[in-house]
């Protein structure tokens, strides 16, 4: 896995080697930041499933996941539970005062997460954590105190890219790989 690590600095790498839990905004993050409201009032979002699919292999890696949002929706509750993150904080306004109770309430130092989030309220915990991460379309100001920009923009797989960087730092990729190509 190492052409994965190619793309990142020996900084970044050493910073995602120390991760023990991905921790992600929604709106932005998993979506594209689009709301879509019907007639009668129904909210509608679309997440990528490339997303999805990497919570379990990192779960059984021994990942904490969740999410944290700003804004509270039975859509982000819905997925979140299929998904089985360990946790999903919604209408969260100090995101950062969240991030200390997680580390706290999973024993964690604060290096030892990964924050991915796109917005002006996100930008204490993009700082405060081991890797700090963001979509390609977040605007330059909240970039600018990120440690890692993906390629991807919100919603088309920003926490498959940073999951996949993070596994592949700590030389996990592979073991994850092999749990889909074996044929048993």
């Amino acid at each position: 896995m190492e052409n994965i690590l190619l793309h990142y600095p020996e900084d970044l790498r050493r910073k995602a080697a120390r991760i023990r839990a991905i921790v992600f905004d929604v709106d932005g993050v998993l979506t594209d930041g689009g709301i879509i409201y019907s007639n009668s009032g129904d909210e509608a979002k679309r997440f990528h499933v490339r997303d999805g699919a990497i919570i379990r292999p990192l779960k059984e890696e021994g990942f904490i996941t969740g999410a944290i949002t700003g804004r509270s929706s039975e859509l982000v509750e819905y997925r979140m539970n299929e998904l089985k993150v360990d946790f999903c904080f919604q209408a969260v306004k100090n995101k950062f005062s969240k991030i200390r109770e997680i580390a706290e309430r999973h024993s964690l130092e604060l290096d030892e997460i990964c924050y991915i989030g796109d917005d002006m309220i996100d930008m204490a915990s993009l700082e405060a954590v081991g890797l700090g991460a963001v979509p390609a379309d977040t605007p330059n100001y909240v970039a600018d105190v990120a440690d890692l920009i993906t390629k991807a923009k919100g919603g088309e797989g920003v926490l498959r890219e940073v999951a996949d960087f993070v596994l592949a730092a700590q030389g996990k990729m592979q073991k994850v790989l092999e749990s889909f190509t074996s044929r048993k």
